[in-house]
């Protein structure tokens, strides 16, 4: 949550997680007990496959139950996940016409699949079409709808994932900010051994160019970074939709205004402008100039609460140092398996967890 923040990501809508867990980190971060971006969460998917934690949908009623029983906790969506047949999809979506939801499927890497969720009128589609082209069929459809597209090009379909570029082509396992924020063991793990491909394998450059074609027909497209790398992925998000070819300031309404207009939120959040809460984030160069400089944060603001980008000392008229993290030791970082010891009280022997 610190390195979110520190990375300028000042709100999140987590598609996909635990409803107890979610839902009391939202609370606890409204109240000033946790520091983070603000939390909105769909909860529990809706699954439709077989499983401990399937969600029984065969008519109207037993979706105003599920989508009812999400509401009481919290949840303003709900994510309608591999339920199979779509009438199902179709029953998640009146339902939550009818209690003023939003419902947010799971894009499952087939194509006609998505092209259905985009006919029945989700709010959008999430994760990228996978296929290398799409044509005017598929503009002129997804265009005249009011259904937005999140690609989440960091798990892109139909090729190597965005991420794996960024490993490959960037030193994430040194990155100055993120190992600020992230215990070296769980950031070595995942960055310091990319694997490598030709450019043209990058499955995700497609992904994004297709993006950038439904945004030009008129499709809302936003970013979504799937979890991966800590606040890091948001920016590899904006960066790769410039690599499709959106323009430098079509990447960061993607990450802003449109992502808050997707959630129903933008006359709250996405912009800065009078009556709006106050999140802002203060830069050492211009991303207009270079998408790459959206990293180059010096302060986020959130909810007019300023934080060192770096350090995520609160700064300002309320000053208040970070507590060091369980891992750290007067300022020096410890390995996973000392810093849990550690806290814990554990001999030498004692599991990292």
């Amino acid at each position: 949550m610190y390195a979110t923040l520190a990375f300028g990501v000042t709100t999140l809508h987590d598609p996909s997680n635990d409803t107890s867990e979610i839902f009391s980190a939202s609370e606890m971060q409204k109240a000033g007990l946790i520091v983070g971006p603000r939390i909105f969460s769909t909860g529990m998917i809706l699954y439709g496959a077989k499983g401990d934690f399937k969600a029984e949908i065969d008519s109207l009623q037993d979706a105003r139950r599920h989508l009812k029983r999400m509401q009481a906790v919290g949840a303003f969506s709900v994510k309608s996940y591999n339920q199979p047949r779509r009438d199902q999809r179709q029953q998640v979506i009146a339902a939550a016409q009818e209690l003023g939801m939003r419902v947010y499927p799971e894009g499952g890497s087939l194509f006609q699949h998505n092209m259905t969720m985009v006919i029945d009128g989700h709010t959008g589609v999430e994760h990228s079409i996978p296929v290398a082209r799409v044509y005017r069929d598929v503009d002129q459809l997804w265009g005249q709808s009011n259904v937005g597209y999140t690609p989440t090009l960091v798990v892109g379909y139909g090729g190597l994932w965005g991420e794996n570029y960024w490993y490959a082509h960037t030193d994430v396992w040194n990155h100055p900010r993120l190992t600020r924020f992230v215990p070296r063991p769980i950031l070595d793990a995942r960055a310091r051994r990319p694997v490598l491909a030709p450019a043209e394998e990058y499955g995700h450059i497609l992904n994004a160019a297709t993006a950038k074609q439904l945004h030009d027909a008129g499709v809302h497209v936003q970013i979504g970074a799937h979890g991966q790398r800590e606040g890091l992925g948001a920016h590899w998000e904006i960066w790769m939709l410039a690599q499709g070819g959106m323009l430098p300031m079509q990447a960061l309404r993607a990450a802003t205004i449109d992502g808050a207009r997707y959630l129903g939120m933008d006359r709250e959040i996405g912009s800065i402008e009078t009556g709006k809460l106050a999140d802002l984030l203060v830069l050492d160069a211009n991303p207009l100039d270079d998408i790459r400089n959206s990293e180059t944060l010096r302060y986020t603001v959130l909810n007019g609460r300023p934080f060192d980008a770096m350090t995520m000392d609160e700064v300002g008229q309320r000053p208040r140092p970070r507590r060091p993290f369980f891992w750290e030791s007067d300022g020096q970082a410890l390995t996973l398996q000392e810093a849990t010891s550690k806290h814990y009280g554990c001999s030498e022997s004692c599991s990292a967890y």
